[in-house]
């Protein structure tokens, strides 16, 4: 969620309105395609935390394995797919005459580290499986720090498309470490619950992950598709100010979100440990 909060930051800052809006009627599509990541990675760790309980390992590894293969493979042909038909998708998202080249230029490089974000995604949840949940927060605050740090300077000192293809370029970059480093850990021998193994095709394990993932996968993008509609709508009504004036109160409740959920758990694992 911080990483399209910064890079609006940036945006709407130090380079203008325009690019602002771009990135918000964007913005719903690639979380939208992230999502089928946290699918994978939410009904995949249920279905091999299972696994692991009944004490088998090996045949736990390899599903954890075979997930994170398909999910390079779809996020794969997702992007190719995004690149060949990023015009008509500008377009469809509500892209205009002053929006159309800013949304092009972040969609351009944001569909790229899709593998990246995706598998992140993925990741995030396998490190509670694997019993290394504080790896995971380290690994993530690295990676959002990363975003910053780059934003500041793509967007300030080197000023890269006038500052917009900065900001994808610094998310990109953040995805690749929040990605990267896990597969490294999870190559490498560890003392943890979980490391890749050979991969082995297993249609059920793949079915029952969407299934168990799904809920997540739609908690997602409802959100996305309500943003969408009200882009539309917007775009009608008011224009690229009422899609910029939208972002910015989205940006406002999704911390208010993030800090409430936050509170909930914190709670509810208070009132778990008494009892």
């Amino acid at each position: 969620m911080i990483y399209g909060i910064v890079d609006g930051l940036f945006a709407s800052n130090f380079v203008g309105k325009s690019a602002f809006t771009a990135i918000n009627l964007i913005m719903p599509f690639i979380i939208i395609l992230g999502a089928i990541g946290l699918m994978f990675g939410a009904g995949g760790s249920a279905l091999v935390a299972k696994t692991i309980g009944e004490g088998e390992r090996e045949k736990a590894n390899r599903i954890f394995s075979l997930l994170v293969c398909f999910i390079v493979c779809s996020s794969i042909l997702c992007t190719v797919i995004g690149e060949i038909f990023l015009p008509q998708i500008a377009v469809l998202l509500g892209a205009n005459e002053e929006t159309y080249e800013y949304c092009m230029l972040y969609e351009r490089i944001a569909p790229c580290s899709l593998t990246f974000s995706m598998l992140q995604n993925t990741f995030q949840v396998f490190f509670v499986v694997a019993e290394k949940a504080k790896l995971g927060l380290i690994i993530t605050v690295c990676a959002g720090l990363t975003n910053i740090v780059l934003d500041a300077l793509f967007v300030l000192a080197f000023k890269w498309g006038g500052g917009l293809v900065g900001t994808a370029v610094a998310t990109s970059a953040s995805q690749v470490v929040g990605s990267v480093i896990p597969i490294v850990y999870f190559l490498s021998k560890n003392n943890s619950l979980l490391r890749f193994a050979k991969p082995v095709w297993n249609i059920k394990a793949l079915l029952k992950t969407c299934a168990n993932g799904s809920s997540e996968f739609l908690t997602n993008i409802s959100s996305s598709v309500v943003t969408l509609l009200y882009n539309f709508q917007l775009l009608k009504l008011v224009g690229n100010d009422g899609v910029a004036a939208f972002g910015l109160i989205n940006y406002i409740a999704t911390i208010f979100m993030v800090v409430m959920l936050s509170v909930v758990r914190l709670l509810s694992l208070s009132l778990w440990s008494k009892k």
